[in-house]
């Protein structure tokens, strides 16, 4: 039933000899009011893999993802980036970037000025953050809209600003914090596509946070399902389907599987609470 054991979750056997991009070693979250936010979590997550953390409101896939990027401490445990703490991770040579549920762009600022904001903050050349900054929107194909004002955007393209804004510091891990939740189900599955593709071409590691069930089975090479009332770790699931992953790949009997599967663990992780109340 891909219950999960207590030791360290694994990558799947294919990838079990890559480089470990991140570790979760019993990392938990309580916070000063003495609510649990997370319980401990051990996860191993391989250089390559598409992760997706998937579970009801509540069971702490943000405050994990937030832990893994360094923007919440663990209350205990650890979590390392190519086996260096996350404070460290500069020393690995590997860069992160981190993708948020909403674009956060600065609306009196152009396209471009906005996607090479973090490239300025490091103090990268003007010359070189240029280039950056037009390789970033050719990649998301936004070549054409760099000096456009966010307001001219629909709200799939200033996803792609955002997106294109991670791309430009060249990172080896993106977080992705339920990035396409707010947009239409046709621009979603486009964005999915997209994502793909460059995950693919760029060699990212990818953890990717959703409620969607179809979503998680067709971006993801693990998914990750999470229960609340205090967060936690339930089960795993490998989508054992190679990519690129097409649009025929979501009306296939596999996909259909694989929903099933996420759905009634999905089904299960949401009333698990009622076991940790009693």
């Amino acid at each position: 039933m891909n219950r999960l054991a207590p030791e360290v979750l694994a990558p799947p056997p294919d990838l079990a000899s890559a480089v470990p991009a991140v570790g979760i070693l019993s990392a938990e979250k309580t916070y000063p009011n003495g609510t649990q936010a997370l319980l401990p979590v051990d996860l191993s997550i391989a250089e390559g893999e598409f992760i997706t953390l998937l579970g009801p409101s509540g069971c702490g896939k943000s405050t994990l993802l937030k832990m893994v990027a360094g923007m919440l401490e663990p209350s205990n445990g650890r979590l390392l980036l190519w086996r260096k703490p996350v404070a460290q991770l500069a020393q690995t040579g590997r860069k992160m970037a981190f993708v948020f549920q909403s674009p956060t762009l600065m609306p009196w600022a152009s396209v471009q000025t906005n996607v090479r904001l973090p490239l300025d903050l490091a103090g990268v050349p003007r010359a070189e953050g240029d280039a950056r900054v037009a390789e970033a929107l050719e990649l998301v194909g936004l070549a054409k809209f760099a000096g456009a004002l966010p307001r001219a955007l629909s709200g799939g393209m200033q996803m792609r600003v955002s997106i294109a804004r991670g791309l430009v510091t060249q990172p080896d891990l993106l977080l992705m914090d339920e990035p396409f939740g707010a947009l239409d189900e046709i621009t979603r599955h486009k964005l999915d596509a997209d994502l793909l593709e460059l995950w693919r071409k760029k060699k990212l590691t990818v953890i990717f946070v959703t409620h969607s069930i179809h979503e998680a089975v067709f971006l993801s090479s693990r998914v990750i399902m999470m229960a609340a009332r205090p967060g936690r770790v339930v089960e795993q699931f490998s989508i054992d389907e190679p990519y690129p992953r097409s649009a025929d790949f979501m009306v296939s009997p596999q996909f259909s599987r694989y929903a099933k599967q996420l759905q009634d663990s999905l089904m299960r992780a949401s009333s698990a609470h009622d076991t940790v109340d009693a």
